[in-house]
């Protein structure tokens, strides 16, 4: 399986301001990727480089194994793209709006028309007028005119804002549908629940630099540094791992000891250290459980510790 976006060396600045720092990032063919980072950190400005929008200072950018800009009428040709909010004709219905733009790609493009509205649950409204539609159903259309072009790579900026969570529900079972098909969704987003329930694959940047990148179970383990424990004394068991050499600080919650362990001292000898210091106290232990982190507790931490660094 090849790779449906390939980025080497990648930087843009505007001015003094580096938006992209050598920026290296593959995304295989065939699974929805996350694209993640504070705001400022890049996301769109890669979003915009990839598209041919503006053009970089360094560095190399293949999007379907095409290079640009060399490739760029080949590979666009092959890719939908909704960057920002999508504009459409308010006066018109949803359907003549794809009609418009069907006209522009081709005949196979109008045979599209009515599957698109369908996989972007806009069938029952599709001969309303735009102006009549909501922020979610605009962004739902800007998919819809994605799929005219019936692309191998998505890339979609900020694609839920405006849904209630039913339109939500409705967009990742979408998006896993196109993913069903084959193609490739490359998907920024700041709505990071979403993409842990959508990602087969997710990337973080800060101040342009790629951070962290792979599956949602590597991230997440990324942060085994807790642990819950049940002990029979929780006060007196707060006490004695107060001076613990593992650990970084503790607390009781709901009659539980949540312990976070020190960075270097996060393995299993750490919480087997933990069990033995209770139990040769007395203190008898009924729950010693690892507490796997959230997509957005990693996404916090790395970027919290990032925007620790001297500039």
């Amino acid at each position: 399986m090849g790779a449906a976006i390939q980025v080497s060396g990648l930087t843009k600045r505007f001015g003094s301001r580096v938006a992209l720092d050598s920026l290296d990032l593959t995304v295989p063919e065939g699974c929805a990727y996350g694209f993640l980072g504070p705001n400022g950190a890049g996301k769109t400005t890669l979003i915009r480089l990839l598209l041919g929008l503006t053009q970089p200072n360094a560095g190399e950018i293949a999007l379907l194994e095409k290079p640009m800009p060399k490739g760029r009428a080949e590979a666009l040709a092959q890719t939908g793209s909704l960057v920002e909010e999508p504009r459409f004709h308010g006066h018109l219905s949803g359907r003549d709006n794809l009609r418009i733009i069907a006209a522009a790609r081709g005949r196979e493009a109008y045979g599209r028309i009515d599957g698109a509205l369908t996989a972007v649950g806009l069938a029952d409204r599709a001969d309303d007028r735009v102006k009549r539609y909501s922020l979610g159903m605009r962004q739902r259309l800007g998919v819809a005119r994605c799929l005219l072009a019936d692309p191998g790579l998505l890339i979609l900026d900020e694609p839920s804002n405006g849904l209630d969570p039913a339109g939500i529900h409705e967009f990742r079972a979408m998006i896993r549908g196109f993913v069903g098909e084959g193609r490739t969704v490359f998907l920024s987003s700041h709505i990071l629940t979403e993409v842990e329930r959508i990602c087969d694959r997710v990337a973080i940047v800060d101040r342009g630099r790629l951070v962290a990148e792979g599956t949602l179970d590597e991230l997440r383990s990324g942060g085994g540094n807790r642990l819950v424990v049940g002990a029979s004394d929780p006060r007196r068991a707060l006490r004695l791992l107060a001076g613990h050499p593992a650990v970084l600080s503790a607390a009781i919650e709901d009659g539980l000891l949540t312990i976070e362990f020190r960075p270097e001292a996060a393995d299993d000898n750490a919480a087997a250290s933990v069990n033995r210091t209770l139990v040769e106290a007395g203190i008898d232990v009924y729950r010693l459980e690892p507490v796997e982190a959230s997509l957005e507790q990693r996404f916090l931490e790395i970027t919290s510790r990032l925007g620790e660094e001297p500039a």
